[in-house]
């Protein structure tokens, strides 16, 4: 017997409606999000997966999430940055062919645009923040803070006292030195060094390098990650991930940038500081994730794909995303 359950999250959508008025262009599609399953392997006990969820935030409204699965299932939060995610627990003999799991839900999403020139900067805003806050001035396992990145942040940053001064500066920096390439092996990883050292990569090795060397100045920055949507198409498949930063600055708080896809549009690079546009959709934040209940691998470098481990061991599921535009309502 399969599982079909629908969240309204309706109560979500309110706040996102109030923040977001007038507040630039917005995009409305449907989205879904396909998980298949192998068959386990003769003599295999307990298969666990653990399947991203996306969730609403002042710029982006997800609601009618509806969920088709064989299997029972769970929804969990990780207990350090709060990301959402179903979790299975199914004895391996069930899983005897490919199985699916599929969820699909309704997004608006709001273009996220600060106005920097709003508020004036105080030096003082460097060094002084609130305690949540803490876990983006803190290294990952691949954007260490020492060394190399440590002294390129110095580098650029060298004699400059606003923090979103300095921020400007390291982000000139990622886009003058890095190219979008990925060609060969060792991009993708989001390894600090690595992209430093090859200057080259995807976003995540574009915005590891940006995250490094904010935090190595002492100012807070976060890894986001989700999915593109293509700006001249109205739906189909959706490749792969799309990642990008926000920083954090007083008195604006959190400011977006995309250094990647400022890379890729130059004419957008000083949109990029300060902006994400509406073709995009967040599922998580952070890396070196822990997630509840307890993998047994390492923690997930950043946690996009269903995670799957077959007693104990990485077990590999297969995944496939479209997405289509809806028409917006009449007022």
């Amino acid at each position: 017997m399969g599982f079909v359950f629908t969240f309204a999250l309706a109560v979500l959508g309110v706040a996102f409606s109030a923040r977001s008025q007038a507040n630039g262009p917005s995009r409305n599609f449907e989205f879904t999000y396909l998980t298949r399953i192998p068959a386990s392997p003769p003599g295999a006990k307990t298969l666990r997966i653990w399947i991203p969820l996306p969730t609403s935030d002042p710029y982006q409204a997800i609601s009618s999430l509806k969920i088709e699965s064989p299997f029972s299932y769970a929804k969990h939060r990780d207990p350090e940055y709060g990301n959402e995610y179903l979790y299975l627990q199914v004895p391996a003999a069930q899983v005897s062919s490919f199985t699916e799991v599929r969820m699909s839900f309704q997004v608006t999403r709001q273009e996220h645009h600060v106005e920097l020139d709003a508020h004036p900067v105080s030096a003082l805003s460097a060094g002084v923040h609130p305690p949540d806050l803490q876990r983006f001035l803190q290294p990952d396992r691949r954007v260490p803070l020492q060394g190399v990145i440590a002294e390129l942040a110095e580098q650029e940053t060298r004699g400059i006292q606003d923090p979103l001064e300095k921020a400007r500066a390291i982000y000139n920096y990622v886009i003058a030195t890095m190219r979008y390439d990925k060609s060969g092996t060792g991009w993708g990883n989001g390894d600090a060094v690595w992209a430093c050292t090859a200057k080259r990569g995807n976003c995540t090795d574009f915005h590891s390098l940006f995250i490094g060397m904010m935090r190595a100045a002492g100012i807070p920055a976060r890894f986001e990650i989700g999915f593109p949507l293509p700006a001249d198409q109205h739906d189909g498949a959706v490749p792969g991930y799309h990642c990008w930063a926000q920083f954090y600055v007083e008195p604006y708080g959190w400011i977006p940038v995309d250094a990647s896809e400022a890379w890729k549009h130059p004419e957008k690079k000083n949109y990029f500081f300060g902006a994400h546009d509406d073709n995009r959709l967040q599922f998580t934040v952070g890396r070196d994730i822990r997630l509840d209940p307890p993998q047994q691998g390492d923690p997930l470098n950043y946690f996009i794909y269903p995670y799957a481990e077959l007693d104990g061991t990485l077990f590999a599921v297969e995944s496939k995303f479209s997405f289509q535009d809806r028409m917006k309502s009449s007022d």
